[in-house]
Protein backbone atom coordinates (compact mmCIF):
# COMPACT_ATOMS: atom_id res chain seq x y z
CA UNK A 1 0.00 0.00 0.00
CA UNK A 2 1.65 4.00 -0.94
CA UNK A 3 1.10 6.42 0.91
CA UNK A 4 -1.22 7.88 -1.25
CA UNK A 5 -3.42 5.34 -1.50
CA UNK A 6 -3.32 5.38 2.39
CA UNK A 7 -5.78 8.16 2.82
CA UNK A 8 -8.55 6.64 0.59
CA UNK A 9 -8.65 3.16 1.97
CA UNK A 10 -8.90 4.64 6.28
CA UNK A 11 -12.72 6.02 5.90
CA UNK A 12 -13.75 2.41 4.68
CA UNK A 13 -12.56 0.85 7.70
CA UNK A 14 -13.82 3.20 9.82
CA UNK A 15 -16.54 1.09 11.57
CA UNK A 16 -19.36 4.01 11.83
CA UNK A 17 -21.73 1.28 13.29
CA UNK A 18 -19.51 0.48 16.20
CA UNK A 19 -18.95 3.99 16.52
CA UNK A 20 -22.64 4.71 17.10
CA UNK A 21 -23.10 1.94 19.24
CA UNK A 22 -20.88 3.61 22.04
CA UNK A 23 -21.60 7.20 21.77
CA UNK A 24 -24.23 6.45 23.78
CA UNK A 25 -22.19 5.48 26.76
CA UNK A 26 -19.49 8.24 26.24
CA UNK A 27 -22.26 10.57 26.53
CA UNK A 28 -23.77 9.22 29.50
CA UNK A 29 -20.07 8.85 31.14
CA UNK A 30 -19.72 12.41 29.85
CA UNK A 31 -22.86 14.00 31.40
CA UNK A 32 -23.00 11.94 34.55
CA UNK A 33 -19.10 13.58 35.17
CA UNK A 34 -20.81 17.27 34.59
CA UNK A 35 -23.82 16.64 36.96
CA UNK A 36 -21.69 14.70 39.45
CA UNK A 37 -22.44 16.41 42.44
CA UNK A 38 -26.15 16.71 41.54
CA UNK A 39 -26.22 12.56 41.53
CA UNK A 40 -24.27 12.26 44.99
CA UNK A 41 -26.73 14.94 46.54
CA UNK A 42 -29.41 12.97 45.02
CA UNK A 43 -28.05 9.61 46.33
CA UNK A 44 -27.84 10.95 49.38
CA UNK A 45 -31.67 12.17 49.82
CA UNK A 46 -32.90 9.01 48.95
CA UNK A 47 -30.63 7.25 51.20
CA UNK A 48 -33.75 8.09 54.41
CA UNK A 49 -36.73 7.89 52.25
CA UNK A 50 -39.47 5.24 52.52
CA UNK A 51 -38.52 2.74 50.14
CA UNK A 52 -42.05 1.29 49.23
CA UNK A 53 -42.87 4.40 47.84
CA UNK A 54 -39.49 5.00 45.90
CA UNK A 55 -40.43 1.63 44.25
CA UNK A 56 -44.14 3.05 42.93
CA UNK A 57 -42.58 6.12 41.45
CA UNK A 58 -39.67 3.52 39.56
CA UNK A 59 -43.01 1.19 38.30
CA UNK A 60 -44.51 4.44 37.10
CA UNK A 61 -41.15 5.28 35.43
CA UNK A 62 -41.52 2.08 33.59
CA UNK A 63 -45.21 2.49 32.58
CA UNK A 64 -44.53 5.51 31.37
CA UNK A 65 -42.79 3.96 28.29
CA UNK A 66 -45.56 1.71 28.09
CA UNK A 67 -47.74 4.84 27.50
CA UNK A 68 -45.18 5.88 24.91
CA UNK A 69 -45.33 3.20 22.89
CA UNK A 70 -49.02 3.43 22.78
CA UNK A 71 -48.75 7.11 21.60
CA UNK A 72 -46.60 5.71 19.49
CA UNK A 73 -48.61 3.04 17.77
CA UNK A 74 -51.56 5.29 17.93
CA UNK A 75 -49.99 7.52 15.42
CA UNK A 76 -49.43 4.87 12.61
CA UNK A 77 -51.92 3.29 10.53
CA UNK A 78 -48.91 0.45 10.18
CA UNK A 79 -49.08 -2.43 13.11
CA UNK A 80 -45.33 -1.93 14.38
CA UNK A 81 -43.40 -4.58 15.99
CA UNK A 82 -44.73 -4.59 19.73
CA UNK A 83 -41.49 -5.40 21.63
CA UNK A 84 -38.99 -3.61 19.25
CA UNK A 85 -41.39 -0.63 19.63
CA UNK A 86 -41.22 -0.45 23.60
CA UNK A 87 -37.26 -1.20 23.63
CA UNK A 88 -37.27 1.96 21.28
CA UNK A 89 -39.23 3.86 23.47
CA UNK A 90 -36.57 3.19 26.22
CA UNK A 91 -33.92 3.96 24.29
CA UNK A 92 -35.50 7.20 23.11
CA UNK A 93 -36.17 8.23 26.33
CA UNK A 94 -31.80 7.67 27.12
CA UNK A 95 -31.42 9.97 23.54
CA UNK A 96 -33.68 12.65 25.20
CA UNK A 97 -31.42 13.56 27.69
CA UNK A 98 -28.20 13.24 25.68
CA UNK A 99 -29.67 15.41 23.17
CA UNK A 100 -31.52 19.10 23.09
CA UNK A 101 -35.37 18.21 24.49
CA UNK A 102 -37.19 15.98 21.82
CA UNK A 103 -34.38 15.56 19.33
CA UNK A 104 -33.00 12.53 20.53
CA UNK A 105 -36.59 10.92 21.24
CA UNK A 106 -37.67 12.20 17.64
CA UNK A 107 -34.46 11.07 15.87
CA UNK A 108 -34.96 7.45 17.42
CA UNK A 109 -38.74 6.90 16.74
CA UNK A 110 -38.12 8.53 13.15
CA UNK A 111 -35.45 6.01 12.49
CA UNK A 112 -37.30 2.92 14.14
CA UNK A 113 -40.66 4.10 11.87
CA UNK A 114 -38.70 3.97 8.57
CA UNK A 115 -36.94 0.73 8.94
CA UNK A 116 -40.48 -0.45 9.98
CA UNK A 117 -41.25 0.62 6.26
CA UNK A 118 -43.06 4.01 7.21
CA UNK A 119 -42.56 6.28 4.11
CA UNK A 120 -40.72 9.12 6.29
CA UNK A 121 -42.65 12.02 5.32
CA UNK A 122 -45.70 9.77 7.01
CA UNK A 123 -43.34 8.92 9.50
CA UNK A 124 -42.28 12.48 10.44
CA UNK A 125 -46.34 13.16 10.25
CA UNK A 126 -47.23 10.29 12.73
CA UNK A 127 -43.80 12.10 14.66
CA UNK A 128 -45.57 15.40 14.68
CA UNK A 129 -48.95 13.89 15.76
CA UNK A 130 -47.65 12.34 18.65
CA UNK A 131 -46.13 15.61 20.03
CA UNK A 132 -49.73 17.28 19.53
CA UNK A 133 -51.34 14.90 20.90
CA UNK A 134 -49.08 14.51 23.98
CA UNK A 135 -48.88 18.63 24.32
CA UNK A 136 -52.73 18.86 24.40
CA UNK A 137 -52.93 16.20 26.54
CA UNK A 138 -50.45 17.66 29.03
CA UNK A 139 -51.56 21.06 28.91
CA UNK A 140 -55.30 19.93 29.19
CA UNK A 141 -54.76 18.19 32.27
CA UNK A 142 -53.12 20.69 33.68
CA UNK A 143 -56.09 23.33 33.10
CA UNK A 144 -58.58 20.50 34.88
CA UNK A 145 -56.32 19.92 37.55
CA UNK A 146 -55.87 23.54 38.26
CA UNK A 147 -59.74 24.55 37.71
CA UNK A 148 -60.43 21.56 40.38
CA UNK A 149 -57.26 22.86 42.49
CA UNK A 150 -57.11 26.35 42.06
CA UNK A 151 -55.30 26.82 45.38
CA UNK A 152 -52.50 23.94 44.13
CA UNK A 153 -50.22 27.04 43.30
CA UNK A 154 -49.63 30.37 45.20
CA UNK A 155 -50.33 33.32 42.59
CA UNK A 156 -47.69 35.04 41.32
CA UNK A 157 -45.10 32.46 42.41
CA UNK A 158 -44.17 31.04 38.99
CA UNK A 159 -44.17 34.38 36.65
CA UNK A 160 -43.88 37.51 38.08
CA UNK A 161 -46.60 39.87 37.38
CA UNK A 162 -43.18 42.23 35.67
CA UNK A 163 -42.43 39.44 33.52
CA UNK A 164 -45.78 39.01 32.00
CA UNK A 165 -45.23 41.27 29.69
CA UNK A 166 -41.75 40.50 28.04
CA UNK A 167 -43.04 37.23 27.74
CA UNK A 168 -46.06 37.94 25.82
CA UNK A 169 -43.62 40.47 23.90
CA UNK A 170 -41.55 37.94 22.79
CA UNK A 171 -44.38 35.01 22.25
CA UNK A 172 -45.65 37.90 19.80
CA UNK A 173 -42.47 38.45 18.01
CA UNK A 174 -41.99 34.82 17.59
CA UNK A 175 -45.17 34.58 15.55
CA UNK A 176 -44.33 37.42 13.68
CA UNK A 177 -40.71 35.71 12.45
CA UNK A 178 -42.77 32.69 11.89
CA UNK A 179 -45.32 34.14 9.83
CA UNK A 180 -43.16 36.54 7.64
CA UNK A 181 -40.80 33.98 6.93
CA UNK A 182 -43.49 31.27 5.54
CA UNK A 183 -44.85 34.96 3.67
CA UNK A 184 -41.61 35.77 2.26
CA UNK A 185 -39.82 32.40 1.78
CA UNK A 186 -41.75 30.58 -1.11
CA UNK A 187 -40.04 27.47 -0.79
CA UNK A 188 -40.42 27.00 3.02
CA UNK A 189 -43.80 27.93 1.99
CA UNK A 190 -44.06 25.09 -0.62
CA UNK A 191 -42.47 22.67 2.46
CA UNK A 192 -44.81 23.37 5.10
CA UNK A 193 -47.97 23.25 3.22
CA UNK A 194 -47.22 19.64 1.97
CA UNK A 195 -46.00 18.46 5.51
CA UNK A 196 -49.43 19.64 7.05
CA UNK A 197 -51.16 17.99 3.96
CA UNK A 198 -49.46 14.78 4.89
CA UNK A 199 -50.02 15.21 8.46
CA UNK A 200 -53.85 16.02 7.82
CA UNK A 201 -54.03 12.79 5.57
CA UNK A 202 -52.19 10.89 8.61
CA UNK A 203 -54.35 12.31 11.31
CA UNK A 204 -57.66 11.57 9.40
CA UNK A 205 -56.51 7.72 8.58
CA UNK A 206 -55.47 7.00 12.10
CA UNK A 207 -58.94 8.56 13.86
CA UNK A 208 -61.20 6.49 11.25
CA UNK A 209 -59.42 3.35 13.85
CA UNK A 210 -61.15 3.54 17.34
CA UNK A 211 -58.29 1.58 18.50
CA UNK A 212 -55.23 3.54 16.81
CA UNK A 213 -57.44 6.76 18.09
CA UNK A 214 -57.68 5.19 21.62
CA UNK A 215 -53.84 4.43 21.69
CA UNK A 216 -52.45 7.75 20.51
CA UNK A 217 -54.97 9.42 22.57
CA UNK A 218 -54.86 7.38 26.01
CA UNK A 219 -51.18 6.80 25.38
CA UNK A 220 -51.12 10.49 25.75
CA UNK A 221 -52.40 10.69 28.45
CA UNK A 222 -51.84 8.43 30.72
CA UNK A 223 -47.46 9.47 30.28
CA UNK A 224 -47.80 12.92 31.76
CA UNK A 225 -50.54 11.54 34.64
CA UNK A 226 -47.78 8.40 35.19
CA UNK A 227 -45.03 11.12 35.46
CA UNK A 228 -46.66 13.24 38.14
CA UNK A 229 -47.50 10.09 39.87
CA UNK A 230 -43.59 9.50 39.93
CA UNK A 231 -42.97 12.64 41.68
CA UNK A 232 -46.17 12.15 44.04
CA UNK A 233 -44.63 9.06 45.04
CA UNK A 234 -41.08 10.33 46.00
CA UNK A 235 -42.69 13.47 47.98
CA UNK A 236 -44.75 10.46 50.07
CA UNK A 237 -41.45 9.16 50.62
CA UNK A 238 -39.53 12.04 51.64
CA UNK A 239 -42.50 13.27 53.91
CA UNK A 240 -43.01 16.39 51.80
CA UNK A 241 -46.21 18.20 53.37
CA UNK A 242 -48.00 18.81 50.14
CA UNK A 243 -50.73 17.19 48.85
CA UNK A 244 -50.54 14.61 45.72
CA UNK A 245 -52.98 16.51 43.85
CA UNK A 246 -50.88 19.32 44.19
CA UNK A 247 -47.76 18.38 43.76
CA UNK A 248 -49.01 17.07 40.44
CA UNK A 249 -50.14 20.12 39.40
CA UNK A 250 -46.86 21.48 40.29
CA UNK A 251 -45.09 18.74 38.56
CA UNK A 252 -47.26 19.45 35.56
CA UNK A 253 -46.69 23.58 35.51
CA UNK A 254 -42.84 23.25 35.58
CA UNK A 255 -42.93 20.77 32.71
CA UNK A 256 -45.55 23.26 30.75
CA UNK A 257 -42.52 25.95 31.35
CA UNK A 258 -39.59 24.37 29.78
CA UNK A 259 -41.13 22.45 27.43
CA UNK A 260 -39.33 25.14 25.27
CA UNK A 261 -36.55 25.10 26.61
CA UNK A 262 -33.07 23.80 24.47
CA UNK A 263 -31.74 21.79 26.48
CA UNK A 264 -30.73 18.53 27.29
CA UNK A 265 -33.47 16.16 28.62
CA UNK A 266 -34.48 19.56 30.44
CA UNK A 267 -31.32 18.38 32.58
CA UNK A 268 -31.11 21.40 35.02
CA UNK A 269 -34.46 23.66 33.61
CA UNK A 270 -36.31 21.06 34.71
CA UNK A 271 -34.92 20.76 38.04
CA UNK A 272 -35.29 24.73 38.83
CA UNK A 273 -38.56 24.61 37.75
CA UNK A 274 -40.00 21.82 39.59
CA UNK A 275 -38.18 23.35 42.97
CA UNK A 276 -39.73 26.71 42.56
CA UNK A 277 -43.14 25.04 41.76
CA UNK A 278 -42.88 22.53 44.70
CA UNK A 279 -42.23 25.54 46.30
CA UNK A 280 -45.35 27.91 45.11
CA UNK A 281 -47.28 24.45 46.07
CA UNK A 282 -46.41 25.25 49.74
CA UNK A 283 -43.36 22.75 50.18
CA UNK A 284 -40.46 23.94 52.25
CA UNK A 285 -37.32 24.61 49.69
CA UNK A 286 -35.35 22.26 51.15
CA UNK A 287 -37.81 19.21 50.96
CA UNK A 288 -38.65 20.41 47.36
CA UNK A 289 -34.88 20.16 46.58
CA UNK A 290 -34.34 16.56 48.09
CA UNK A 291 -37.53 15.81 46.07
CA UNK A 292 -36.54 17.02 43.02
CA UNK A 293 -33.14 15.64 43.25
CA UNK A 294 -35.11 11.94 43.94
CA UNK A 295 -37.06 12.03 41.41
CA UNK A 296 -34.96 12.77 38.82
CA UNK A 297 -32.42 10.71 39.72
CA UNK A 298 -35.46 7.56 39.40
CA UNK A 299 -36.66 9.36 36.49
CA UNK A 300 -33.69 10.05 34.51
CA UNK A 301 -30.01 9.08 36.08
CA UNK A 302 -31.00 5.49 36.77
CA UNK A 303 -32.56 4.26 33.14
CA UNK A 304 -29.84 6.29 31.51
CA UNK A 305 -26.87 3.61 30.91
CA UNK A 306 -29.03 0.77 30.49
CA UNK A 307 -31.45 3.20 27.69
CA UNK A 308 -27.75 3.86 26.15
CA UNK A 309 -27.22 0.24 26.03
CA UNK A 310 -30.30 -0.56 24.58
CA UNK A 311 -30.11 2.69 22.21
CA UNK A 312 -26.26 0.86 20.76
CA UNK A 313 -28.05 -2.66 20.82
CA UNK A 314 -30.84 -1.46 18.72
CA UNK A 315 -28.16 0.64 16.26
CA UNK A 316 -26.43 -2.56 15.86
CA UNK A 317 -29.34 -4.92 14.99
CA UNK A 318 -30.36 -2.47 12.31
CA UNK A 319 -33.63 -1.81 14.39
CA UNK A 320 -32.67 1.99 14.23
Amino acid sequence: MTAASLPESLPRRVPVRKVLCLLPIALVVWVSLRHRSVLQEGFGQLRGAEWPWLAVAAAATCLTWVAAAFTRQGAVVERLPARRLLAAQFAAGAANHLLPTGLGAGAVNLRFMTVCGVPLPRASAALALYLLAESVSRVGLLAVLLLVFPDALRPGTLVPSDAVGPLLFAGAAAVCAVAAVLLLVRRVRTAVGSFLRTALGEARSVHVSPARAFALWGGALAFPVLQAAGLAAVGRALDVPVPPAHLAVAYLAATVAVALVPVPGGIGSVEAALIVTLVAAGSPAALATAAVLGYRIITVWLPLLPGALTLGALVRLRVI
